[in-house]
């Protein structure tokens, strides 16, 4: 256990990581242009559009970085990401197929698109366990793979429903996929997203301990009586749900359970039971403020899932060159 106290105190960390979640919901509100409390419309804009967004912002990197912690921990692979097990893909098939035969046009808003993504997370789940599991085992390794390729296949069946579709459905499809917290005017988008993170969340905060035990791996987490397969399968359920809400409204954004994850514990910060809280803070406050910084970039309009993949993609390449030198 010495490896999990290097860095001190653990608790500067969540402090530091509470302070950058409490100042981007303060600042990012006011990324953009000015805006003037005295005039109705810009109120409105204020209330209405922008702090919805944020709080979107602040739920969904929460989510997605808590499934990045969670998953790069049963799967003891640091380039994990929620997206890697093909639960995102899956609930972004069953959202484009909704989309496609028009049962988008009739769901309400802030009900509709979570069940049909979680259904689409629960029918990955499903098909990932049938291929993975193995004589009463549920082989990382396998499951990983199994991930990886269901996330090919659904990709292709997107685009083949993105192709076919009519041109209003298509530029719907395409704008989602790019991935976006512009949800919409209203307070309930946030608020069911952000009820389903924190339950999720709650319920993967005891199983952090197992996390810890886990890293030296598998035979000695059972020699401490960690019950391996129920926690891969917990977490794995978990995390792949809260996955499948957050894609269902804001579309797949990439690589914010990579970065935050990866930048905590490139500070120092290894152990689960910390690691946890503080990356859901952090990847709340990041989202938000890389929503926020699109405002100041000449393409106003630009969704924030284009901006993530802009710092993810060198980050990756820089895990990647770490790990090779390692």
């Amino acid at each position: 256990m010495r490896r999990f106290a290097r860095a001190g105190s653990p608790g500067r960390f969540l402090l530091g990581a509470a302070v950058l979640f409490f100042v981007a919901a303060v600042v990012a509100p006011w990324l953009g242009g000015s805006l003037d409390l005295d005039a109705a419309r810009d109120r409105y804009i204020l209330v209405h559009i922008r702090m919805p967004r944020v709080m979107m912002g602040l739920v969904c990197g929460a989510g997605l970085a808590v499934a990045g912690v969670v998953l790069q921990a049963i799967l003891k692979n640091p380039l994990a990401t929620p997206y890697t097990l093909g639960v995102a893909s899956g609930a972004a098939l069953a959202v484009v197929l909704a989309i496609v035969a028009g049962v988008d046009s009739f769901l309400p808003r802030a009900l509709g698109r979570p069940i049909v993504g979680m259904t689409g997370a629960l029918s990955v789940i499903f098909l990932t366990y049938r291929i993975a599991w193995w004589r009463g085992r549920l082989p990382t390794h396998t499951l990983l793979l199994a991930g990886v390729a269901l996330t090919f296949v659904f990709g292709s069946l997107i685009v083949a429903l993105q192709y076919t579709a009519t041109p209003d459905s298509a530029v719907r499809i395409l704008r989602w996929l790019v991935g976006s917290l512009e949800t919409g005017v209203g307070f309930m988008p946030p608020l069911v997203t952000g009820i389903a993170v924190l339950i999720c969340t709650l319920l993967l905060m005891p199983l952090t301990r197992a996390y810890n035990a886990m890293a030296g791996g598998d035979e000695a987490a059972l020699g401490v009586g960690v019950d391996v397969p129920r926690v891969i399968k917990r977490s794995y359920l978990l995390a792949s749900l809260m996955v499948g809400v957050i894609v269902a409204f804001v579309g797949p954004i990439a690589f914010v359970g990579l970065i935050v994850p990866h930048t905590l514990r490139l500070l120092g910060l290894v152990d689960n039971r910390f690691l946890l809280p503080a990356a859901a803070l952090a990847g709340g406050a990041f989202l938000a403020l890389c929503d926020g910084a699109t405002n100041l970039m000449p393409a106003r309009d630009l969704p924030v899932g284009v901006l993530t993949p802009l710092l993810g993609g060198p980050f990756f390449l820089y895990l990647l060159v770490r790990e090779k030198r390692g």
